[in-house]
């Protein structure tokens, strides 16, 4: 099995800081991969600062968000794999099938356009955005209860809690917006080629639990990908797991599904585990 330095880009979702993923950077470097987790366009270094300043994401939307990955990856000169989750998983997948990614993993990814089916804890999910259309051009915060629903269903109310208040940011209006209506509108920045584009391998993952993108949801997504002989396209299902399943206490089932499929596909970094991380 051939070997990479591949570097790992890791992409957040909506109301989830990137700084979340540090759990994961450490375990990916740990087994040699070289790692960074850049935020969105608007975001603050810290989830303190994102907090303090929502205003600098309003309006952001889908192709601002890939613009942003891209012209990122071509300055650095890399072709990252790429791990997103919820939106940052439907932005792993734009970036993958416009060549700016080597390969990449979508956990509990945002619908792309072509998806028809709307579970309503779904619709109960993105409620405290939809439910007024002056927030497409907004930023917006969960409350705990909001987000014990949409993300940590799963798990403990303390939990989810503890979470809530360690993670949290306010998100951009605009991506959910655009998502919703992706399939009435012509040139939607959340479609591209599932059929014929050729691409470097792809894993949709998805949580048995999830709210906020009902397995369901990521298995269409995963069919939309299935007449595609040229490319590689993989579903793995983790069962009992809602949307909260990269920031959890059982996140490293998450990542070490992840680290195993990098593998499988000749994708692994050249060191051996270390001690720290190893199962």
């Amino acid at each position: 099995m051939s070997h990479t330095t591949t570097p790992i880009v890791f992409i957040h979702g909506l109301w989830i800081h990137a700084s979340a993923w540090q759990p994961w950077q450490e375990l990916f470097a740990s087994r040699g991969y070289e790692t960074s987790a850049p935020g969105w366009p608007g975001d603050g270094d810290t989830v303190e600062a994102t907090r303090a300043k929502p205003d600098a994401l309003k309006n952001v939307g889908i192709e601002a968000i890939c613009h942003h990955y891209a012209d990122l990856f071509t300055e650095q000169g890399i072709k990252p794999i790429v791990v997103g989750h919820s939106f940052g998983g439907l932005i792993a997948q734009e970036l993958l099938a416009n060549d700016f990614a080597t390969a990449a993993v979508a956990i509990d990814p945002a619908p792309i356009k072509g998806v028809k089916i709307l579970p309503f804890s779904q619709l109960k999910s993105g409620f405290p955005v939809l439910g007024n259309p002056a927030n497409k051009g907004r930023t917006v915060f969960l409350n705990a209860k909001q987000f014990r629903y949409a993300f940590g269903n799963a798990i403990s109310e303390e939990e989810s809690d503890a979470l809530f208040e360690k993670w949290t940011i306010p998100g951009p209006g605009r991506p959910l917006f655009e998502d919703a209506t992706a399939n009435f509108t012509r040139n939607s920045p959340a479609g591209l080629d599932t059929h014929h584009g050729v691409r470097g391998p792809l894993l949709l993952t998805s949580g048995s639990a999830d709210h906020t993108v009902p397995k369901a949801v990521t298995l269409a997504v995963a069919r939309l990908y299935a007449d595609n002989t040229a490319s590689i396209t993989e579903y793995h299902e983790y069962e009992g797991k809602a949307h909260s399943l990269t920031i959890d206490a059982g996140w490293t089932e998450v990542a070490e599904d992840v680290l195993a499929w990098l593998a499988e596909h000749g994708l692994a970094a050249n060191t051996a585990p270390s001690e720290e991380f190893a199962s």
